[in-house]
């Protein structure tokens, strides 16, 4: 099995969706994740309505998409007792992941020079909606919230549809994932250099990133992206949309190879022949009248008809389709990007996402459902050191 991290300890404080999905991948990666839970109820995703029948059991499907092999272990952060029984186990933890709003956690005696002088050889990543400084960093927020603040609404949508937001919380996973990416960048770095590393990964930073073509251009020159609808970044009139005789096409023929191979495939020819589209410089000067010309070509067969003979043709192409219908595509069985688990009392299986990639042709398919809240308390605690006496001491003084 591809386990890179198997023997290290994650402690996991984060919550909801960013941090939890970045430490759910370490986990199946092979870290041990342990995720501390506070005991009014734990993550709020536990009790999330999406799918009211696992809310009722307190396994939300925001929480089990990103929780399953992680233990869970219940402190009470507000008593001394809990308060030192967290700093115990991160002596004996690699990782420490928290999403506290910025100052929280030095504030209860978690921060990073805290702990650091606990473990000298810890990676304490913080994600937040703005990192840990700058005038924003105060701030809470969610995905929603900095999807309007990134710029992205304000480009997504038609001309004069107004703000559009993307119909994902792309922005929580994209962190999660840049998240197990400056983690596993920390832990390599403690080995190199023998010393704690502190991490800062931040929402907006990251929605950023995810559009940085467009904020180069607009910190680089005056352009100011506007909403662009269907249409490709290329600009290209041989690429975006295309209405057929039934479903959308999503098309890139941006440069002259594939603009030939897709007339070829088109049998159209005579679009290359043609004076006004047989240079690039051409075609763009000449768009309008060889969008259409396309258009009427492509009205003559289903989009799905398009998708193979362009594809066969080496043209990028795909007809628009829902997430029921990728999902049901052999493609996706064969990418392994889910596996089922099972929860008590629900009707059928759950599935929930692999690795975001393959190792050695594999997805690593997740083998253990999240624990219920405080389920691993006591294992968890007796593993790291502590006597049954005070494990007992805890519970009495209600720190677990």
């Amino acid at each position: 099995m591809f386990e890179p991290l198997k023997g290290l300890r994650i402690i996991d404080l984060s919550q909801v969706l960013a941090g939890p999905f970045a430490t759910y991948q370490l986990g199946l990666m092979g870290a041990e994740v342990i995720k501390i839970e506070n005991p009014d109820g734990g993550d709020w995703t536990r009790i999330g309505d999406w799918v009211p029948d696992l809310a009722d059991k307190k396994m939300g499907m925001a929480y089990v998409v990103q929780n399953s092999n992680k233990k869970s272990v219940v402190i009470d952060l507000k008593t001394p007792e809990g308060l030192a029984a967290l700093k115990r186990l991160v002596e004996s933890a690699d990782v420490f992941v928290e999403n506290f709003k910025p100052g929280v956690a030095k504030r209860l005696g978690l921060g990073f020079d805290v702990l650091k002088e606990l473990n000298p050889k810890l990676v304490y990543c913080s994600v937040s909606a703005f990192g840990q400084d700058g005038p924003f960093s105060g701030r809470p927020s969610y995905d929603h919230i900095v999807q309007g603040m990134c710029g992205i609404m304000l480009t997504t949508g038609e001309p004069g549809s107004g703000p559009t937001k993307v119909g994902s919380p792309y922005v929580d996973y994209a962190t999660g994932m840049n998240a197990a990416m400056a983690i596993l960048s920390g832990i390599l770095e403690v080995q190199r250099t023998g010393k704690a590393v502190e991490l800062d990964v931040a929402m907006l930073d990251t929605a950023l990133m995810l559009m940085v073509a467009l904020m180069s251009r607009t910190l680089s020159t005056d352009w100011i992206p506007a909403p662009s609808g269907n249409e490709a970044w290329s600009a290209s009139p041989s690429s975006g949309a295309f209405d057929t005789l039934d479903g959308t096409l999503m098309l890139a023929a941006n440069n002259p190879p594939q603009f030939a191979r897709m007339c070829k495939a088109m049998d159209r020819e005579d679009i290359l022949t043609d004076e006004r589209w047989s240079t690039i410089k051409g075609r763009k000067k000449n768009a309008k009248a060889l969008r259409k010309t396309l258009v009427d070509t492509f009205l003559t067969r289903s989009a799905a008809e398009w998708e193979d003979i362009l594809s066969a043709a080496s043209v990028p192409a795909g007809r628009l389709r829902s997430i029921d219908e990728i999902l049901a595509e052999e493609h996706i069985a064969t990418r392994g990007l889910t596996s089922e688990i099972e929860i008590a009392e629900y009707h059928r299986p759950i599935h929930i996402p692999a690795m975001t990639f393959k190792a050695n042709g594999q997805n690593h398919p997740n083998t253990r459902p999240p624990s219920h809240l405080g389920q691993d308390t006591e294992e968890v605690l007796l593993d790291s050191g502590f006597s049954d006496s005070e494990v007992s001491e805890l519970r009495a003084a209600g720190a677990i």
